[in-house]
């Protein structure tokens, strides 16, 4: 029978000198960078066309908005109130309203939101992020709030309509805008290196 030589790990056949021992270090693996699928923005004559459009829709909604939310309302002046407390506008709604007058000011409110989901993440790339759209969104819509409380006749701050016009912007990015931000401004990736 032949004997087999057991080979020992590199580690163990280094020679111990008087109590120490000698550390080698292995020799470091190379991996590839990880190869990453590149999301390249549209050709730019497909992309200005876009954005173009995307400018005008932007324009034509804040002349819409401020139609509907900065005209007075002399004849609403008695029923108006500030509400600075969230969800206090909404019980009154359903409690002293009907329910197609709750939904309609309800689902107006959300409406108004919608175009900053779809329309901010084409316009500025550097917004298309959730956080973005909706800090800017709850940005201008306080500011609308604040006009409308401080100088327009038979309009008030509701810190409701704030929240409602801003869950709007966020159900505009889910359904369009973050594909339409993605496909308009993509984003190069960036290679890690370990």
């Amino acid at each position: 029978m032949a004997r087999t030589a057991l080979r020992l790990p590199t580690v163990l056949r280094t020679p111990l000198r008087r109590g120490r021992v000698e550390k080698t270090e292995p020799e470091p693996v190379t991996e590839p960078a990880p190869v990453v699928a590149e999301r390249r923005p549209l050709p730019l004559p497909i992309r200005l066309p876009i954005m173009l459009l995307a400018f005008i829709f932007m324009v034509a909604f804040a002349i819409a908005l401020a139609r509907v939310t900065l005209e007075p309302s002399p004849a609403s002046e008695a029923l108006t109130h500030s509400n600075m407390h969230p969800g206090n506008s909404l019980k009154a709604y359903f409690d002293y309203g009907t329910v197609r007058e709750s939904l309609k000011q309800i689902g107006g409110n959300v409406l108004l939101g919608v175009p900053f989901g779809v329309l901010v993440p084409v316009l500025a790339p550097r917004a298309r992020g959730v956080l973005q759209v909706l800090g800017l969104t709850a940005l201008v819509m306080l500011m609308v709030e604040l006009t409308q409380g401080a100088l327009i006749t038979g309009r008030a701050f509701d810190i409701d309509d704030v929240i409602l016009n801003t869950t709007g912007a966020l159900l505009g990015w889910l359904l369009l805008g973050r594909r339409l931000g993605r496909a308009v401004h993509a984003r190069r990736p960036k290679v890690v290196e370990d």
